[in-house]
């Protein structure tokens, strides 16, 4: 791996006469966190310093993980911080969920090193967030424009072949697509809450075919004397954290080789975003045998991992997508986000929407290749998603 900017307070880059500077911060402890949730804002869990910081202490998202830490900070003469981005030095491309394994392979085999990269994200987590973190203000656009710029000037500095900027909301996307980053779109499964007063109220808004499915589904889900729980905040006890953590490790063996996330780093997130978590929890004969974790938005379910050490019919579905729903129905959240990939969510109301991600290539002829094969699956990515659009499981009115 080339050799990262070393210590904290480097400078990435500079605008103009501006006073703004762009400072590489090689921990997100050495920025400050009330400073750095300024930036963030409260609508997103995975991109809030704690979120961030019990990553990196637990080594999760660590240098020897293939995640270095390399934060970029953007600040006025006085110091204050304006804008920021969670950014890491990869030497993999492995939990991001924007797949760009084949770019590297096609560019090593023509003779250059795709690795390092910088990835601007939250580490293992497919969800659509701020990546751009700029402190309301007037100075907002200046800083974030620097910040944009400051993310070329790492990369030129780092020595990387690129930077990717993933699971962007739609106005970050287009501004990097402004500054020369290549822009991509894929698609994942939301489902939103239109106004319904109970499960029962959504489950009348489906086609009837779809209706009885779901119904049955939830049935034999429960049906070997399965009781179900919903923890959250401090009434997440340290055996339903054991037991899910239990469930995670065996998921992520089979999913993934190696479970991403540490047994750490869950104790660092009941110390310091419990009230952010929710554990739906199955139980039978007195323990624990599947669960799913949620975290909370002020108006978003967002759900993450499951796992569990019994199979049972459709428990996968009543775990992690109908108690995800009726739970955001009873506490009036306008959607539930549930991760990457999965057509089946369809059937289950999950709705198609758009993702976006931009890319900073260094290279002319990789970058022209891209592009070009960013056109083609863009053409792909608008007929999926009008096919998608036409098998949504809802009822359709005369």
């Amino acid at each position: 791996m080339a050799q990262p900017p070393t210590g904290d307070g480097n400078e990435a880059g500079e605008t103009g006469a501006s006073d703004l500077t762009v400072r590489v911060a090689s921990a997100i402890a050495d920025i400050d966190a009330a400073a750095w949730d300024a930036c963030a804002g409260e609508g997103n869990p995975f991109i809030r310093h704690a979120f961030l910081d019990a990553l990196e202490q637990s080594g999760s998202a660590c240098a020897e993980t293939g995640w270095l830490p390399l934060h970029l900070a953007v600040e006025d003469a006085g110091r204050n911080l304006l804008a920021a981005a969670p950014c890491y030095l990869k030497s993999h491309s492995q939990g991001e969920y924007v797949f760009d394994h084949g770019w590297a392979d096609a560019f090593e085999r023509a003779g250059g090193a795709y690795y390092p990269k910088l990835q601007v994200c939250a580490p293992f987590t497919p969800v659509t967030g701020p990546r751009l973190l700029t402190r309301p203000g007037p100075r907002a656009a200046e800083a974030r424009s620097t910040l944009a710029q400051g993310l070329v000037a790492l990369r030129r500095q780092a020595g990387a072949s690129s930077v990717h900027v993933t699971f962007l909301p739609h106005d970050e996307w287009r501004l990097l697509g402004d500054s020369g980053f290549l822009l991509r779109r894929d698609q994942q499964f939301h489902w939103f809450n239109d106004g319904y007063a109970s499960f029962d109220d959504f489950l009348a808004s489906l086609a009837a075919r779809k209706r009885k499915a779901i119904r049955r589904e939830r049935r034999e889900a429960l049906a070997a004397d399965i009781a179900i729980t919903r923890l959250t905040g401090a009434g997440i006890t340290a055996e339903a954290w054991d037991a899910f953590f239990e469930f995670y490790q065996d998921t992520g063996s089979r999913k993934w080789g190696r479970p991403y996330l540490t047994r750490d780093f869950y104790h660092r997130i009941a110390a310091s975003m419990a009230d952010r978590v929710l554990l739906v929890m199955a139980r039978r004969d007195g323990r624990y045998i599947a669960g799913a974790i949620n975290f909370l938005g002020p108006d978003v379910l967002y759900g993450r991992h499951w796992g569990c050490i019994e199979d049972h019919p459709f428990l996968h579905f009543e775990v992690c997508y109908y108690q995800a729903i009726d739970y955001a129905i009873s506490h009036g959240l306008s959607r539930v986000e549930a991760g990457a990939q999965g057509e089946h969510k369809l059937a289950r109301g999950y709705r198609p929407v758009p993702t976006f991600s931009a890319h900073d290539i260094a290279h002319p002829g990789l970058k022209r290749a891209i592009a070009e094969f960013l056109a083609r699956e863009g053409r792909h990515v608008d007929a999926a998603q009008a096919e998608l659009e036409g098998m949504l499981p809802f009822r359709h009115e005369d």
